[in-house]
């Protein structure tokens, strides 16, 4: 009720926030980045939604409000529905050619270039940053190897592309009024990138679609895309040598192959799995495993809003998520420190020799990170630039001459 009561005020007082724009990468899947934009249109359900492409499905559209977004360019080339990523270098010339010169209040949700819409002076521009263009900046080399693209012509015609990013993006963090972090992990990567601060919003989850467990079974689960940052083969390794304890691991992906080829008879791989079947095996699961490095880690805290404890690498989103003390009223879970077969096995071990940690605990500490959490700290962030640009609006200019001298 709270969360209809907040999002209904909002909107019936739209006046005072004058027109809105919303600026997202692109649309194409409802994940994580996604689900902060529907909390933002939930909050300013009258703003007109952009995108480089809009290739989401229909059948979910009502997470949008019904909103079909305005495209660029790149929606109409050839083979964009399929690979519209490929189209990239163009990206940053796509999201600059939006007008929107005609709204008061911009707010962009970005991971790759969505920041980087032209505002005006007239105009407050707030952020939500899930990452500056992470292939980009500090995780460039792993890209690099992962793509197999270390040497050669191919690599160099890369490189120079990232690097003509890496300044368009640096540069455009200035025509942000407030910039917006989804972690302190991510508020850091700003400051290195952008040489500005961030307010930090951790992003919404909803964590009432979950329900506690009410018995643990002797079975740890894995459950994510298998792509390689995921590290999903490591982790079947590390249970591989370790025969007398199952893993359970749900998803699908490029690494899967790697991952069925590495797995010996204690694990068991479902591919993709609904989410009802999902939710089960976290109610029953003894921990969950996470050996990524993330900007946060939305499956953590689905896990510990269904009572389960985590087992994870330390570095990252994750270390705001999961509380690692053997005290019973606060610990959810653990960390390992090197992603390694050896750091997985002892921290196992650790986690066994530890006394239970209790479900009711790990939930408490994932309904930190409710939708309605997130909509009232956005809002007030979204308040603050605005009664901020006013002020400076209604400074008289030789005030401000004087202040600045």
């Amino acid at each position: 009720m709270a969360n209809v009561t907040l999002a209904a005020a909002v909107a019936n007082d739209a006046s005072r926030f004058g027109r809105v724009a919303v600026v997202h990468d692109w649309l194409a899947a409802y994940a994580g980045s996604e689900k902060v934009v529907e909390q933002i249109l939930q909050l300013f359900p009258q703003a007109d939604l952009y995108s480089i492409v809009d290739f989401f499905p229909e059948s979910l559209r009502g997470a949008l409000g019904g909103k079909h977004a305005h495209t660029s360019f790149i929606q109409h080339l050839p083979w964009a529905r399929r690979s519209f990523r490929h189209y990239l270098p163009l990206m940053p010339l796509a999201i600059e050619q939006f007008d929107l010169s005609a709204y008061d209040l911009v707010i962009s949700s970005s991971h790759a270039v969505a920041k980087g819409v032209l505002t005006g002076p007239h105009q407050v521009h707030v952020s939500y940053v899930h990452s500056p263009i992470r292939y980009a900046w500090d995780l460039q080399h792993q890209y690099l190897a992962e793509a197999g693209m270390q040497h050669g012509i191919k690599s160099w015609i890369v490189r120079l592309l990232l690097h003509y990013m890496r300044i368009w993006d640096q540069r455009t963090a200035h025509g942000v009024d407030a910039l917006v972090a989804n972690s302190a992990f991510i508020a850091r990567r700003i400051r290195k990138a952008y040489g500005s601060e961030a307010a930090v919003i951790h992003p919404p989850v909803d964590v009432e679609r979950f329900e506690l467990g009410t018995q643990h079974e002797d079975f740890y689960l894995i459950a994510s895309r298998m792509v390689p940052y995921k590290r999903i083969p490591l982790i079947v390794e590390a249970f591989a040598a370790m025969p007398s304890r199952r893993l359970v691991v749900i998803g699908d992906g490029p690494d899967f192959a790697r991952a069925k080829a590495c797995a010996t008879p204690n694990v068991t791989l479902l591919g993709y799995q609904p989410d009802s079947v999902l939710i089960d095996y976290m109610q029953r699961a003894r921990a969950f495993v996470f050996a990524a490095e993330e900007d946060f880690g939305i499956s953590v805290v689905e896990a510990q809003a269904c009572g389960a404890p985590v087992i994870a690498y330390g570095r990252g989103g994750v270390r705001e998520i999961v509380v690692d003390s053997a005290d019973p009223e606060r610990g959810t879970g653990l960390f390992f420190g090197e992603q390694t077969v050896a750091s997985i096995v002892d921290a196992l071990e650790r986690f066994e020799e530890r006394p239970p940690i209790r479900g009711e605990v790990c939930r408490r500490n994932a309904l930190r990170f409710s939708a309605e959490r997130f909509r009232q700290e956005f809002l007030a962030v979204v308040e603050r630039a605005m009664a901020a640009d006013k002020e400076v609006a209604d400074t008289p200019p030789a005030v401000l001459y004087r202040r600045s001298a």
